[in-house]
């Protein structure tokens, strides 16, 4: 199949050499490192319970959970008694003020998380959370709080009420996975997804520090995708990210779900397939396949669809149990990374329960897009030891850095074409339950690695939620 096979070539080969895959490491520039430098407690006593395999302070898609802005850091979760908390601290601080929005978590559902996002263009701090296939709960914080952390308090009577529409703008009646991000001008973009698993499709909407608009919906559910199993005609693109590089690109890794089971070689496995990659140039308005192709125009009759040609950049059938939203990153030169996750076929071609085969056999991929515009992947020797996601980071020398379930760190030089995957810090001593969230904004501003995790509990007995700190290279 044409949209299956374009590229594939580029992937041929799982290890590369050096000279292919860098670009721009220089000779002096320090490999990875992770130094520990602190852990501080955001609550000792945080809402615990597992749903979807997961916990509600502590999903893959939280974006942002944890960010740093102007000197300081802020954090989102729920407390043991449901109540939606936003926390900060100045960086390097040991204590963390926090304050509650009026929101109280309605379901044990982890997929109702708190997002967080900053308008540059107007200071403000914006949430968006608790929403799974409905509606959501929108607050924002007061014109320049952002700005000026050192000199305004930090109490709810900085925080507007929290609201079921964005200041009026009512997106969906079916809402899920919110993602904030800032535009290179400052205005505050929000990704989500209308409908449900299987047939949804992306949208955005953008704040520009007056008012909220709906940009509208931007892939498609439709057409028909046949495995050697079976075909489908709907399901939702999920995204592994949506990320601005430092020239104003804005890129999107995905993988595709599909509804129909019949695709899959066995009911205990999941439906997604591929590796997708598109970017916008537009602020989000009009979607480019790898080649530079026009494939969806967000809010338009033409949508980013599973039938469009040169979107696969790694294809995979449905039967390795392939996680869907796991993470990608842009490097100093504006080139896209991601990190991917299946169970190889070398542990068979069918996977019948894709958390205990993923558990048991499951690898996380980098694929990446090199100097000379080839993608390049690489299997990082780590075994997952869980159903769970991985998350991406790069430092200032474009070194890339894994963090595991568990809190567990591996990372690849940029001088060996990140080809060099090594455990650097095993985990050792968080008891951390499994996926966490990273600070994707600190590592620019300070060189710091810096995530949130929850310690491991049982049934619904609240647990710490903390934040450990790693310096990475000067």
């Amino acid at each position: 199949m044409h949209r299956r096979t374009l590229l594939a070539a580029a992937l041929a080969g799982a290890v590369v050499t050096p000279a292919l895959a860098s670009g721009t490491a220089r000779a002096a520039d320090p490999g990875p490192s992770v130094t520990r430098t602190g852990t501080t407690t955001l609550d000792n006593q945080a809402l615990f319970f597992v749903s979807y395999d997961g916990l509600v302070n502590n999903n893959s898609f939280q974006k942002n959970g944890l960010l740093t802005y102007k000197g300081y850091q802020y954090a989102v979760w729920y407390t043991a008694d449901r109540n939606a908390v936003v926390g900060r601290r100045p960086l390097g601080a040991s204590t963390w003020a926090t304050v509650k929005v009026g929101h109280t978590l309605r379901y044990n559902d982890s997929h109702n998380v708190i997002s967080m996002g900053v308008s540059r263009v107007d200071g403000r701090l914006h949430l968006n959370m608790d929403s799974h296939s409905d509606g959501f709960t929108y607050v924002k914080s007061v014109a320049g709080l952002m700005d000026n952390p050192a000199g305004l308090s930090w109490t709810a009577s900085r925080f507007g009420a929290p609201q079921s529409t964005l200041d009026g703008l009512a997106l969906t009646s079916q809402f899920t996975y919110p993602q904030f991000i800032a535009t290179p001008e400052g205005r505050l973009q929000l990704s989500y997804r209308v409908a449900v698993s299987g047939n949804g499709r992306n949208a955005l909407a953008e704040y520009d520090g007056t008012r909220w608009t709906n940009l509208g919906e931007w892939s498609s559910s439709t057409g028909t995708y046949t495995s050697e199993h079976g075909s489908s005609t709907a399901r939702n693109m999920y995204l592994h990210g949506i990320d601005y590089d430092r020239n104003g690109r804005l890129h999107s890794f995905f993988t595709w779900r599909e509804q129909n089971g019949a695709v899959m070689c066995s009911s205990g496995g999941i439906t997604n397939h591929d590796t997708g990659y598109v970017y916008s140039d537009d602020r989000g308005r009009t979607w480019r396949n790898n080649a530079g192709t026009v494939v969806g125009t967000t809010g338009g009759s033409d949508k980013v669809s599973v039938t469009d040609a040169g979107l696969v950049v790694d294809p995979l059938n449905p039967d390795h149990s392939l996680m869907n939203q796991e993470s990608q990153f842009t490097d100093s030169a504006g080139r896209p990374h991601a990190i991917i996750s299946y169970v190889p076929g070398r542990f068979g071609q069918c996977t019948t329960n894709y958390v205990a085969d993923r558990t048991a056999n499951g690898r996380a991929f980098h694929v990446r897009k090199n100097a000379s515009g080839t993608w390049q992947k690489t299997e990082i020797p780590v075994p997952l030891g869980s159903s769970q996601r991985t998350k991406l980071i790069l430092d200032k020398y474009d070194n890339a850095y894994a963090i595991f379930p568990f809190g567990r760190i591996a990372a690849a030089s940029a001088a060996s074409g990140h080809t060099d995957w090594k455990i650097l810090f095993d985990g050792s001593g968080l008891n951390a339950f499994g996926e966490v969230v990273i600070d994707e904004t600190r590592v620019a501003q300070d060189g710091v690695l810096s995530f949130m995790y929850q310690e491991k509990s049982s049934g619904t007995t609240p647990s710490a939620l903390r934040v450990v700190d790693f310096r990475l290279p000067a």
